[in-house]
């Protein structure tokens, strides 16, 4: 029916499927980061990995910035002092947020599996819209339906027998909510602000911020830096100056929710690479779980929106009356 091919392709077209290619990409790199960073572990500190991943990420961009502004600005140019403040502002503020993310994960990710770490953190997903709440967006059933699913499906992944939740898990979960805010943050920022320039704010804030906390809490050897370089040069080429960028990009054209349901699939992506590189397994109770939680994921963004779709479908066509 053209009809209908006409307004499905609307639908298709409004997605931006340019921008869910650039998310997707994000999700992939993360995902394999999960393996980086459960390597690196193994020689250095958590803030110390952070930090010197974050470092080099916002490094990594300073060309970028400098050949962005003659580009724009001329020979000499430099972003109108006008909108600097407020870029300055935001990307401190994300730099904070993605800190606490980024440590809570880190942490985490030494009492538990790159797969596990993935999977909970995914959970980032459902958090997106709920705490859309704080903002007057009002879920739709699908996100709620997609909590509860979500929440049997941490259970049978990370609930001991005891009912007690293991010390990694509960760490990376409360990493999630911090992910969620801080999709939440780039999804208002994006759109006002130089990508690029957010970017390196916020990686130089995270960084700074993971260094301090490093220096206070752990020994830092130039030894255990070297032997832990390929993981964090990954991570901090790859995963923080390539994807984080790649994410300040895709959600200039994608609102939160969508771009969190794509941004989720790191989660399968992290358990891939666990299995393939670490050789990491999970038990049938944890599969179980790891099978809801993606459920969840993709009920609690798909769910609200086929609805639309299905209206579309069950709409009738007036016969064609020749005369």
């Amino acid at each position: 029916m053209p009809w209908l091919k006409h307004r499905i392709g609307d639908v298709v077209k409004k997605a931006g499927l340019k921008f869910d290619a650039i998310l997707l990409s994000t999700a992939v790199i993360w995902g394999f980061a999960f393996v980086a960073q459960r390597a690196g572990m193994v020689y250095v500190g958590p803030f110390t990995f952070n930090g010197v991943r974050f470092a080099l990420g916002a490094f990594s961009l300073l060309p970028l910035c400098y050949v962005q502004d003659r580009v724009k600005n001329g020979p000499g140019g430099r972003t109108p002092q006008a909108g600097r403040g407020g870029l300055i502002t935001g990307g401190i503020l994300a730099g904070v947020v993605l800190f606490f993310g980024a440590s809570f994960q880190q942490i985490g990710i030494v009492y538990t599996t790159a797969g596990k770490a993935g999977f909970i953190t995914g959970l980032y997903v459902v958090i997106v819209p709920i705490l859309g709440l704080l903002l007057k967006q009002r879920p739709g059933l699908g996100t709620w339906i997609g909590a509860g699913i979500a929440a049997i499906g941490l259970y049978f992944l990370s609930i001991t027998e005891e009912f007690t939740i293991e010390k990694g898990d509960s760490l990376v979960l409360a990493g999630a909510f911090f992910w969620a805010t801080h999709v939440l943050i780039i999804g208002w920022l994006s759109p006002k602000t130089d990508s690029v320039k957010l970017a390196f704010l916020q990686f130089a804030t995270c960084s700074a911020l993971s260094l301090v906390a490093a220096m206070l809490t752990e020994s830092i050897a130039v030894s255990g830096l070297f032997a832990a370089s390929i993981p964090i040069l990954y991570g901090g080429i790859c995963s923080v100056g390539i994807a984080y960028t790649l994410q300040v990009v895709g959600q200039k054209g994608a609102p939160p929710a969508h771009a969190a349901i794509i941004l989720s699939l790191e989660t399968v992506f992290a358990a891939f690479g666990g299995w393939i590189i670490l050789g990491e397994t999970i038990p049938p109770r944890g599969l179980l779980g790891c099978a809801l939680m993606l459920a969840a994921m993709v009920i609690s963004q798909v769910g609200s929106k086929m609805l639309p779709l299905v209206a579309m479908t069950n709409v009738r066509v007036p016969p064609h009356n020749p005369t």
